[in-house]
């Protein structure tokens, strides 16, 4: 018996990362999935990985930042499954290093709206789905740099600390509907986001191991794990918490 059979669930982000590995996870745990992303032929991909493996889902495109897409990936979701017990928010964007005097205003904005409002904007439209439904989790991903920060990521880490706020915020709002709201923050995991500042996943290992003092970086299986625990049923008494998966990250 799977650990979300029944479950309908909606993740963003998915085309590939910590979302996707999510998203693959909840299910080969027995969640039907409607796997969102801005890259629908990322999603797609998702999506046969999904069935290939004998699992249930449907691709969307979504852009998290646009409300009507927002609204309309959940209203799809309703259409094909009729129900949503899980959302996990994953989207985020790469920002520019800067600090905030070189960081154009642009690019700030741009961050907030896709990593701030966009899980305003999906939590906004699911969670009255999610109490219909009887109840279930929302998962949105922060990081280990909302809680700590790195030189020249105003943008990232700022939007980062609302996100496990905003979690907090919700989890106290909609607690009596049964609706628990976590944060997920990972560590430096190996996906293709580190490469936006290094060449070569080699070079990410040098320079970000050391900070880890598990002794590796993160793999997405790792916060697939994670995201399947604040998912299902095994965290029922757990709510407006930041779960940090960051092998040591913030313990040094």
């Amino acid at each position: 018996m799977g650990r979300l059979d029944g479950k309908i669930a909606v993740v963003t982000a998915a085309a590939g990362g910590i979302a996707g590995a999510s998203a693959r996870r909840f299910a080969a745990e027995g969640a039907s999935v409607l796997v969102c992303d801005i890259d629908l032929e990322g999603a797609e991909r998702t999506v046969a990985d999904i069935t290939a493996a004998g699992g249930t889902a449907r691709a969307r495109h979504c852009d998290v930042a646009d409300p009507d897409s927002a609204e309309a990936a959940v209203d799809a979701a309703m259409d094909a499954f009729g129900a949503i017990h899980v959302l996990m928010n994953g989207a985020a964007v790469r920002e520019p290093v800067a600090n905030v005097v070189d960081l154009p205003l642009a690019d700030w904005e741009h961050a907030m709206r896709v990593n701030l409002t966009g899980i305003f904007l999906m939590c906004k439209y699911a969670i009255p789905r999610i109490v219909a439904a009887g109840g279930g989790s929302v998962i949105n991903v922060a990081s280990q740099l909302g809680s700590v920060v790195v030189p020249n990521r105003p943008a990232y880490v700022t939007s980062k600390a609302a996100t496990i706020q905003l979690s907090k915020s919700m989890a106290l709002d909609f607690a009596e509907d049964n609706v628990r709201v976590n944060s997920l923050s990972p560590g430096a995991t190996e996906t293709g986001r580190l490469l936006a500042h290094y060449q070569t996943m080699e070079a990410v290992r040098r320079a970000l191991v050391p900070l880890h003092p598990i002794g590796r970086l993160g793999q997405p299986e790792d916060l697939a794990d994670a995201a399947l625990f604040l998912a299902s049923d095994e965290s029922a008494f757990v709510t407006g918490h930041d779960l940090i998966v960051d092998g040591g990250y913030t313990a040094v």
